[in-house]
């Protein structure tokens, strides 16, 4: 068995290009919801709201209410099915994650390596009292 080569240490320009570059990747949205992270800097939380969806045949998430569409763009008034928060990421994940008293809202494994990565940004940028805007 051949062993491929490492790949040689990137600068911090370079890691922020990967970086770019991963996130404009094709994903397939996640049938059982999404999330708006954000800071509550006043409490010290890192926040989380999630919404339902439906995903449509075009591969788009839609409101479960309307059918319609969500906008990629601009602000949509709807109601959080919950809202989670916690004082550290791993706090946060293990209130969605480990909950007994609903189920998970989330079913891809992308998502929720997605969700890790955000909430690891957004404890970061609290603990740094600089502004969070997820990814």
């Amino acid at each position: 068995m051949t062993v491929p080569p490492s790949p040689q240490p990137l600068d911090q320009a370079q890691r922020q290009a990967l970086d770019d570059q991963l996130s404009k990747r094709y994903i397939e949205l996640d049938p059982d919801g999404y999330f708006l992270i954000y800071l509550d800097v006043e409490q010290g939380l890192i926040c989380a709201k999630h919404f339902g969806n439906v995903i449509n045949d075009k591969g788009l998430a839609c409101d479960p209410a309307t059918g319609k569409p969500l906008p990629v763009r601009g602000t949509v008034e709807r109601t959080p099915t919950r809202i989670y928060s916690g004082r550290t990421a791993k706090e946060l994940c293990i209130a969605i994650f480990e909950d007994s008293t609903c189920p998970c809202p989330i079913s891809y494994l992308d998502h929720a390596a997605y969700l890790g990565r955000e909430f690891m940004r957004a404890e970061a940028a609290l603990n740094a009292g600089v502004p969070y805007l997820q990814d």
